[in-house]
This record gives C-alpha cells, structure tokens and sequence, in this order.
C-alpha cells in the first residue's frame, strides 16, 4: 500500500495529543505485558498492520512469548493467559466494537472484578489510544515493517 501523508508532519498538534495519552499511559499502574496484549488485539480486530508490527516488536523486545502473540487471536481458547489478562481482552474487544452491543454487562462485571476503578480508567484508555492510533495508521498508511523497538536502558 502506498502511503498517504504523514500525519505527525503535517499535524504535529495531533501527534502531540497522541504523545500526552502514551505519557500517562506509560506512568500508570497497569503492566507492561498487559498494556502490549491490549494494543495487539485491538490492533487485530481493526486490521491495522502498521501497529501490529510496532506493538509485536515492542512486546517481544519486553519479554513477551511468541506463543502467547500467536495465540491472541484466539484468546478465549488458549490456556496461556491469566484471568486477569482475559478480563482486560473482554473489555479491550467490547471498547474497540462499541458499535456492535455497547458495553456488555458480563464484561463489565468480568472487568471489575479483576481491576479497581483507577485501573478500569487506565485500561480503558489505553483501548481508547490504541483505537485512536490503529484509526490514524489506516487512514494515513505509514510504512509497515521499519518500525524498531526503542530500547530499555
């Protein structure tokens, strides 16, 4: 695919709104580990390759198994994930298609028992950031498969 503009040139305001969630997000509470599986499977469902390739990168660079980025798609199945891990999936694919049925209550309550309010808050916007990135990847089309992890140090 051709690329179309690139977005963070032509509007650095939105990169830098963009940049100011990541900074919060990358402060909170919530796991590493946890916050890379949600970026992988909301970018699955929204078919955004640009951030799949950045965010399998990152998560291996950080500890991540290939087996359990293999198994994402299928979650639900795979016995490598943890309860709390399975909530925060639930609630990243309820977020990511509000349009079809909202929020369950199920998950909800799946959600709440695995994460108090503060984290709740912060799961959720990690959903609405990667949601945001995935939207902005597909329209504007970067280059896929340059992207290299930054590293730890």
């Amino acid at each position: 695919m051709t690329s179309r503009i690139n977005f963070a040139k032509a509007a650095p305001g939105v990169m830098e709104a963009m940049l100011v969630l990541e900074k919060y997000l990358a402060g909170c509470k919530l796991d590493e580990s946890l916050l890379n599986l949600v970026k992988m499977r909301a970018s699955q469902i929204n078919g955004c390759a640009y951030c799949l390739d950045m965010h399998s990168k990152d998560a291996r660079a950080a500890g991540e198994s290939e087996q359990r980025l293999f198994l994402l798609n299928a979650w639900r199945e795979a016995p490598c994930y943890s309860e709390r891990e399975r909530a925060a999936l639930a609630w990243t694919e309820a977020l990511t298609m509000v349009t079809e049925g909202h929020v369950p209550d199920e998950v909800y309550e799946l959600a709440s028992r695995y994460f108090n309010e503060k984290e709740l808050g912060d799961l959720s916007l990690a959903v609405v950031a990667i949601n945001g990135w995935n939207r902005l990847s597909i329209a504007f089309r970067p280059e896929v498969g340059g992207y290299q992890p930054r590293r730890k140090g």
